[in-house]
C-alpha cells in the first residue's frame, strides 16, 4: 500500500506575487512630481515670504532714516520757526514713509545750545514732537541733553537734533484694520527702527523758534 504525503507546500506562488507587486511598485514613477511638489512648496513659499520681509524691511529701514535727515536739513534751512512751521516739516517727514502705511513714523526735533564755558553743557533751546499723527512740546527748555558726541560738543555753538521712530509690523504677521491677516504669528511682529542726525544752522549761527 502506498503511502500519500500529505505535508502542505510553502507558499511560494504567495511570496513570488508580493515580490512581483512591490517591484512594479518600485518601477511605477506615477504621482512622483506631484510628491515632489507637496514637499517642496512650503520651503519655495517661506523662502518668498522672507526674502519678501528682509527686502521691505531695510527698505522702511532706510526710509526711517531719510525722515530724520529730511527734517533736520529742512530746519536747519531756517533762520527763524513758530510751531505751525515745525509741524508742516515733520509732516513732510512723515510722507517720506509712503507707500508703507502699517504704522506711523514718530518725528522729533530738539534745538541744542551749547554753553560758553570750559566744559560746556548742551541743554534744550526748544524741542517739538510728531507722535501717531499728533503734534505737541517735546523735551522742556533748559533740560539737559546727553546724547550730543562728544566731538561735537563745542564751546558757544548751536544743534538740530532730528529723531525718527518706526514700529515696523511684518506683512505676514499684519492685520489690516484687525479684521484679516494670514494666521501667522512671529517672534518678531514688531521691529523698532530708529535714526539720529545732529545738524548745525546753515544761515544763521542759531535757529530759533517764537512760540515753541
Amino acid at each position: 500500500m502506498s503511502r500519500t504525503d500529505t505535508t502542505p507546500e510553502r507558499p511560494q506562488g504567495i511570496l513570488s506575487g508580493l515580490r512581483a507587486h512591490f517591484g512594479r511598485l518600485g518601477r511605477d514613477r506615477k504621482g512622483v512630481a506631484a510628491i515632489e511638489f507637496a514637499f517642496i512648496a512650503p520651503l519655495l513659499l517661506v523662502t518668498y515670504f522672507m526674502t519678501m520681509e528682509v527686502s521691505q524691511g531695510l527698505e522702511v529701514s532706510k526710509k526711517t532714516g531719510r525722515i530724520a535727515i529730511i527734517v533736520g536739513d529742512l530746519v536747519t534751512q531756517q533762520q527763524s520757526l513758530n510751531k505751525a512751521d515745525l509741524d508742516s516739516i515733520m509732516r513732510i517727514g512723515e510722507a517720506v514713509i509712503q507707500p508703507y502705511s502699517r504704522s506711523a513714523p514718530s518725528v522729533y526735533v530738539t534745538a541744542i545750545e551749547i554753553s560758553d564755558e570750559e566744559k560746556p553743557k548742551a541743554t534744550v533751546a526748544w524741542s517739538r514732537k510728531l507722535v501717531g499723527g499728533a503734534t505737541s512740546s517735546y523735551l522742556p527748555a533748559g533740560s539737559i541733553v546727553t546724547t550730543v558726541p562728544q566731538k561735537l560738543m563745542i564751546r558757544n555753538t548751536f544743534l538740530i537734533r532730528a529723531e525718527s521712530k518706526l514700529e515696523y509690523t511684518p506683512v505676514v504677521v499684519w492685520s489690516a484694520g484687525d479684521s484679516a491677516s494670514f494666521g501667522m504669528k512671529s517672534a518678531f511682529d514688531k521691529l523698532d527702527m530708529s535714526d539720529r542726525y545732529f545738524l548745525r544752522p546753515r544761515m544763521s549761527q542759531k535757529v530759533g523758534c517764537n512760540d515753541c
